[in-house]
């Protein structure tokens, strides 16, 4: 017998074809065959559904086009909708005749909270109606009360007719207001009546008392219902109602309990749904389905391997799998959970497997705080759970087909105490929905609708009324129970109306280039002083002991003429400017070392072989065809002191006066020493992040004020003594993240927002520049110190901390800029801080006592860096609008970091789109723009911000680096093709020949002493052929000389005449 067993599509039976072989009757060829169909077999029923190749699929790279923020608008026939349950919204627990239900029963039974009038949709429905018509949304998932409709429970009797009535009328008013009625028979308020006499769904006398409740709802409400969910969440029903006690009916029977009821609860959904599949479809042509919770899960640390993938497999088989498999497989449990709870596990019969398999007309999912909290219980081997409702969608369709899907309850929870201002809840919202429409277009799901949990606030199980989850808040204290829209309700609406997430101006394309003059710059940090070789300077001759401790040991006595120091000297200048000018780039930035230079913090001991260092990288830069950027201070955590002089740390640093006439010295002598090679100075980096460091709220406004002055006295002394021999511009960097409210429907974030940016930023540029206002120059922004005023009347204090500027203060800061210089990064999501009587303002809040949120829908870095492009325009434009635009504005540093050793995919993203986005402030925006600089050249150790790898790995060339060439080549251009070259007088050419070589180096180093070795062997051999050539020749001339001489002589005698004797 040779059995042939095909792979199981979703919605067949499984088929075995035996083809008889001409074999003998052996009994070992029988036996081997009855195992290998036995093997086979188990195979075929056990293997599970395609659901664990997702784990073996890493997360793609948040930069990539289906992970970044899609938008695009769903299907145009999406069913939008919201959702309540009566319990938790009814009220009128004993009003016209209803039963009580066992979670009446549970919460009397207990000093908790009740829900005897909660929402009190049962008076009030039309103003859950009025709030659907606020939303614009399309459908409505309530639940049907059973004991509501039948007080005893017992669907064969005589209904309540006021309950009838009731949802009779709501059911007609929402489809008269074109809303689509989804309703619940079952969201786990069963008859208390039932759990007396059964033991509730323990007994399986209850599936068909289910079956007949059913049965009356399909009858009673059919022609008013298209979509009918049988149960809601039966997880959640059976784990925490009888294995926990969590829930109603509160009991604590443990894993028994749990699988009985589970397998009841499955067995009820099934006889209803073929009940209306025989009965009632024809008729009313309706759709039948159950809501299954879940959560989501991720591999031990990130780690996709076959192993981990099974452990993520079970640990959603052990929730969704446990109902999913039964309704949407084969109509058995998953393997995993038979082998974990052997005999306890219920077993479905032949027949029942075959009217329990595919008893689901789509699958309804509920994805919400619920079964993400409880999915801890089931996590094994460090696994961890995330709210990935794309990562789940694409899973439910590997795993059981591809199934049209209803998002029948998602949404978060805030607390009570937010109120109406859930802004946290909006970007739960944004991600799940966004999630969704990911899954539709990138990954094919059929998911038609999605309802936001809830409607209006409830009551929510065993919280009470602690949380939130409504889009409509309600006052419980407050007899009338009015419905007022939050801000998710605002969200929600306008996601409805725009049917998703439609382009906004944010994603416009712009045409055009940068101007020829405009830098293209690399940023970096204080650039490390490293000594030259002391070969040629030290005069000293050693003798090495070799045979000791092999120290070297100058002669006494004996000195070598020198020759004085050069800057090739020192070769990591060298190579680290023929990095910089492998980029492209025409302006380097970098940062003088000022504890180095003036060790005591003054002009009595200075570091002339630094300021020499400094001196040969200018000088090799104006070789290069490149401009200096030159910081003279860069404070930085990394750097001892903060940067600072070691004396001038101790002494208070930049809280005591005497700091800034220590700066006006030292920049006095960089300005003298460095000058002719700088064409523009920034006096001090990101001042606005350096005050942080200060937990006082008086040291940081002292230590802010005392910057500006340092950093206005610098500028004033460079216009009075060095303008005129050094046409240089003179600024300070800030520190520029842009600041979008968090909650856009609520003006207290509008302001917070901008306070921030004041803080941020108009503190240090308002009082330099004003706000083309001639009269607010030397002053702190009004609204600033309004802000202050007010809070420290608040707070019970004598007056403001912010300090005053004198009038000759003012006179020097007015102006005091050349340009201005900003370094952005990201945006920032930015709330007011809550306070209440319970969370006192602290000492230690920042300034502008602003909170820091975030959006999941942006990609971010290893480090947690949002990548927002569109922030940078902004920015941009509010610098341009508050301050005008005569002076230019120059990006001094702009970078992201990057884990990839050379493939940097994420930087790359980032650095097309922010120059992108930068050229549209230039273009459509008027920003006065004339630079933009790249953080940073190299990496110090492992990948991170640079676009060269560190020393350590070679520095090796990033893929951003061609990048960064092409987009210069381009002037900032995305399409190369409408770019114009530049004169070269105009723009440095790129060097692409220089950077081969560069990184040839060895290759050209060996080539070329093979080359001198071979000239000089081909001279050799010249030489020697030419000598040998004259030397024959020589021979030969003198052997012709001599010849002759022997003729001239025999000729001679014969002349002469013979004489006789």
């Amino acid at each position: 017998i040779s059995p042939l067993i095909g792979c199981r599509k979703p919605g067949t039976q499984w088929g075995i074809t035996f083809h008889m072989l001409n074999h003998p009757p052996c009994p070992t060829y029988r036996l081997v065959s009855l195992l290998s169909l036995m093997f086979l077999w188990n195979q075929a029923i056990c293997s599970p559904g395609e659901g664990r190749s997702i784990w073996q699929r890493p997360k793609s790279n948040p930069i990539i086009k289906e992970q970044l923020f899609l938008e695009e608008t769903f299907p145009q026939e999406f069913l939008w909708g919201s959702g309540t349950s009566a319990f938790q919204t009814e009220g009128a627990w004993n009003q016209d005749g209803k039963g009580v239900s066992i979670w009446d029963y549970f919460t009397h039974s207990s000093d908790s909270e009740t829900a005897d009038v909660a929402s009190d949709s049962y008076n009030y429905w039309e103003e859950d109606v009025a709030a659907l018509g606020y939303l614009g949304v399309r459908s409505y998932s309530f639940s049907l009360s059973w004991p509501r409709l039948f007080p005893d429970g017992n669907a064969t009797g005589e209904p309540n007719a006021a309950a009838v009535d009731h949802y009779s009328r709501l059911m007609e008013r929402l489809l008269e207001k074109k809303v689509e009625p989804i309703v619940t028979l079952y969201h786990w308020d069963l008859p208390q009546v039932f759990q007396d006499q059964y033991g509730g769904w323990k007994n399986d006398t209850l599936v068909e008392h289910f079956k007949e409740y059913a049965e009356f709802c399909f009858k009673t409400f059919g022609k008013y219902v298209k979509y009918w969910l049988t149960i809601h969440n039966p997880y959640l029903v059976a784990m925490q109602g009888y294995g926990t006690g969590l829930h109603a009916p509160g009991e604590k029977g443990g894993i028994s309990s749990t699988l009985t009821v589970a397998h009841n609860l499955i067995r009820a959904h099934a006889k209803a749904w073929q009940t209306y599949n025989t009965h009632f479809r024809q008729a009313q042509n309706g759709k039948v389905s159950i809501v299954l919770g879940s959560h989501w899960v991720e591999p031990h640390r990130g780690q996709y391997t076959a192993t981990n993938a099974a452990l993520c497999q079970q640990s959603m088989e052990a929730v969704l799998g446990w109902f999913a498999k039964p309704i949407f497989g084969d109509g058995d449990y998953p393997v995993s959970l038979k082998t974990k709870h052997a005999a306890l596990m219920p077993i479905f019969t032949p027949e029942e497997k075959l009217w329990v398999q595919k008893t689901a007309d789509f699958f309804a999912l509920s994805f919400g705080p619920n079964n993400i909290r409880l999915g801890q219980s089931v996590i094994r081997y460090g696994q961890s759970i995330t709210a990935d409702l794309r990562r789940l969608l694409s899973w439910i369709k590997l795993e059981y087909g591809n199934l049209k899907v209803l998002v029948a309850e998602a949404g978060w929870f805030s607390n009570a105490s937010v109120g109406r201002e859930d802004t946290l809840a909006i970007y739960s919202m944004k991600n799940f929905i966004h999630q969704v429409l990911q899954a539709i277009k990138f990954d094919g799901v059929q998911v038609f609708g999605y309802l936001a949990w809830s409607l209006v606030d409830g009551f929510e199980w065993n919280y009470g009324y602690g949380v939130r989850r409504g889009l409509f808040y309600i006052d419980f204290k407050q007899p009338n129970r009015t419905r007022l829209p939050k801000t998710t309700a605002q969200y929600f609406k306008q996601i409805v109306a725009s049917n998703g997430f439609p382009n906004d101006e944010t994603s416009l394309d712009v045409k055009g280039q940068f101007p020829c003059k405009f830098h293209w710059g690399i940023a970096g940090s204080t650039l490390q002083f490293h000594p030259f070789s002391p070969q040629f300077s030290d005069p000293h001759v050693y003798t090495w002991n070799l045979t000791g401790d092999g120290s070297l040991r100058p002669v006494p006595g004996l000195k070598l003429n020198t020759r004085p120091a050069q800057c090739t000297d020192y070769l990591a200048i060298r190579n680290h400017l023929r990095l910089l000018a492998s980029t492209g780039a025409s302006h380097y930035s970098f940062a003088l070392n000022w504890s180095l230079i003036l060790p005591e913090g003054g002009r009595s001991n200075v570091n002339t072989e630094a300021l020499r260092y400094y001196r040969c990288v200018l000088t090799e830069l104006k070789r290069l065809n490149m401009e200096a950027m030159v910081i003279l201070y860069y404070p930085s955590h990394r750097a001892p002191n903060l940067g600072l002089p070691g004396p001038l740390h101790d002494s208070g640093g930049w809280i005591n006066n005497a700091t800034i006439e220590a700066f006006l010295e030292y920049a006095a002598l960089c300005y003298q020493e460095l000058g002719s090679w700088v064409q523009y100075w920034i006096t001090i980096n990101e001042p606005n992040r350096l005050i942080d460091v200060y937990s006082n709220v008086t040291q940081r406004h002292q230590a802010a004020h005392n910057l500006l002055l340092a950093h206005a006295k610098a500028w004033r002394l460079h216009e009075r003594e060095f303008s005129a021999e050094q046409k240089v511009l003179v600024s300070l960097a800030l520190h520029a993240d842009w600041a979008k409210p968090a909650n856009p429907f609520l003006e207290s974030h509008t302001v917070a927002a901008e306070r921030f940016l004041l803080f941020e930023i108009g503190r240090f540029l308002d009082p330099l520049l004003g706000t083309k206002d001639e009269e607010t120059k030397g002053k702190y922004p009004h609204e600033m110190k309004v802000y202050l005023e007010e809070r420290a009347r608040v707070s019970g204090l004598p007056g403001s901390p912010l300090p005053h500027f004198t009038e000759n203060e003012r006179h020097e800061l007015k102006g005091a800029l050349s340009f201005i210089a900003l370094n952005h990064f990201t945006t920032r999501l930015v709330a007011p801080n809550p306070h209440t009587q319970q969370t006192p303002q602290k000492e230690s809040a920042p300034d502008h006592d602003c909170v820091i949120l975030s959006d999941s829908t942006w990609p971010t870095s290893s480090r947690g860096q949002a990548l927002v492009p569109w922030g940078l325009r902004k920015m941009l434009k509010w610098v341009n609008q508050r301050y005008g635009t005569a002076l230019p504005v120059i990006v001094t540093a702009s970078g992201i970091d990057d884990q990839a050793s050379v493939e940097d995919k994420l930087r790359q993203y980032y650095l097309q789109s922010y120059v992108h986005e930068a050229l549209k402030a230039y273009h459509l925006d008027g920003v006065n723009l004339q630079g933009f600089y790249v953080l940073r050249l190299q990496d110090r150790h492992d990948p991170e911000f640079g676009l060269f790898t560190s020393t350590h790995h070679q520095s090796k060339a990033k893929n951003s680096v061609a990048l960064y060439r092409e987009i210069i080549a381009n002037r900032g251009s995305p399409n190369n093709s409408t770019t114009q070259t530049c004169r070269p007088t105009e723009q440095q050419e790129i060097c692409q020949m220089c950077e081969w070589m560069f990184n040839n180096k060895p290759m050209l180093v060996f080539w070329g002493c093979l080359l001198i070795t071979f000239t000089m062997l081909a001279a050799l051999v010249v030489f020697v052929v030419i000598n040998k050539r004259n030397q024959r020749y020589d021979r030969g001339k003198r052997k012709r000389r001599g010849n002759q001489k022997r003729k001239n002589k025999a000729t001679a005698y014969g002349l002469c005449p013979a004489v006789r004797y």
